[in-house]
């Protein structure tokens, strides 16, 4: 995750995280990816049930959810353990988390158990009724998916009206004062779409968007052919900071991220060396902090079923049950391979990355990705787009 207004708009400077020593339970949510301990934010895919249809759904959802979901009391004890082992963030995500019957009881449990509680939502089912109690249950943030406006959005989605639904819903969030913001995920489909998401943005007093690289796993592994190139992406990013600038200029700041590719880090200090800011060497520093991709260290996944994965798009491996071990133990536990590769990575990646002068930063980008393109774990993530001069180290 890259903060674009954060990291190039000069939102957050280095002093900012290390005010609060930079620990994860003292952090505001804000600056929680410059945490030095990582304690991981955890994203339940709580069910698999979803209303829409959509065409890159990691999840592979369907119209119900099945019987081997966790219960809502094997959910309080699983918040119960996050809370005690100082996850700061659980995301209840699907599916579409707000058709799990115990969505109201497990984010206030997580609340009142000292935890942030955001949702991840197609946001087509938050009516002015069920935004009112989500903001009285203390959730802090909604995160409404979006992949285009109108008819660009209802084809990703599946169903028709999909865009004016999730409309509806984030004008409800807004009514009662819960905050909203977007989810975009960029392929060839939507790429000119971003322009009117920021116009958006703008229009509908949207605080926060972010943007989400493709990965290729769940039914995403049909869409590899229709991620963006490598020149592609360099333009798209571009036009973020572009956007996310001009905003700024005119006294209009949003909170705009990039997500699920970690060379968006160099690629943005990079231009700002061009640029002769002179914050510069305050923007590697922060993205030093934030360490790149912490699949598998900062950031966890657990499924429905109880699974625990490295994050929620990396389904292929497996670490353990909730059902059997407590995620604290597991996650944890230096005997399983995979897992204890991950907390040190930097030593398994191979090929360019191996010798990449932003590993420190970018961390070895996206190891699903990785995996879903090559078969290989530790290979050269294909989305990178960093040239070979960009990467090559300079004395």
């Amino acid at each position: 995750m890259i903060g674009i207004s954060k990291l190039y708009c000069g939102a957050v400077e280095p002093s900012d995280a290390l005010r609060y020593g930079r620990r994860s339970k003292n952090l505001p949510s804000h600056l929680l990816q410059f945490s030095v301990d990582k304690k991981p934010v955890v994203v339940w895919n709580m069910t698999q049930a979803c209303n829409l249809k959509c065409v890159h759904c990691y999840a592979q959802a369907k119209a119900r959810g099945g019987r081997d979901e966790l219960s809502t009391e094997e959910g309080m004890a699983l918040i119960d353990d996050l809370a005690a082992f100082g996850s700061p963030v659980l995301l209840f995500s699907g599916g579409e988390p707000l058709m799990h019957p115990g969505l109201t009881d497990l984010i206030s449990h997580a609340v009142k158990s000292g935890m942030r509680a955001v949702i991840s939502t197609n946001g087509t089912l938050i009516t002015r009724e069920k935004a009112s109690e989500l903001k009285d249950l203390g959730l802090s943030y909604v995160g409404i998916s979006l992949d285009g406006l109108d008819e660009v959005n209802d084809r990703f989605r599946g169903v028709k009206g999909a865009y004016d639904m999730a409309l509806n819903g984030i004008a409800n969030c807004q009514e009662v004062g819960l905050k909203v913001g977007l989810r975009f995920t960029m392929n060839k489909r939507n790429l000119d779409e971003i322009p009117g998401i920021f116009d958006l943005l703008e229009q509908r007093d949207i605080p926060r968007v972010c943007f989400y690289h493709l990965v290729y796993t769940g039914r995403g592994s049909s869409l590899i052919e229709e991620d963006l190139s490598h020149d592609e992406t360099r333009q798209v990013v571009d036009l973020i900071m572009n956007r996310t600038r001009d905003l700024y200029d005119r006294g209009l700041p949003k909170e705009v991220l990039t997500v699920d590719n970690h060379a968006d880090g160099p690629y943005l200090y990079l231009r700002m060396l061009k640029e002769n800011s002179p914050r510069a060497n305050g923007v590697l520093e922060l993205l030093k902090m934030n360490e790149g991709n912490s699949s598998g260290l900062g950031i966890g996944c657990v499924s429905w079923d109880g699974r625990i994965h490295a994050d929620q798009f990396w389904r292929s491996h497996t670490f353990g049950n909730v059902r059997e071990r407590p995620f604290s133990e597991i996650w944890t536990d230096s005997s399983i391979p995979l897992l204890a590769q991950l907390k040190e990575k930097k030593k398994h990646v191979t090929g360019r990355c191996q010798a990449c002068r932003w590993l420190d930063v970018c961390g070895g980008n996206f190891r699903a990705r990785a995996e879903a393109a090559a078969g290989d774990p530790w290979a050269p993530d294909p989305a990178c787009y960093l040239t070979d001069d960009e990467i090559e180290n300079v004395d």
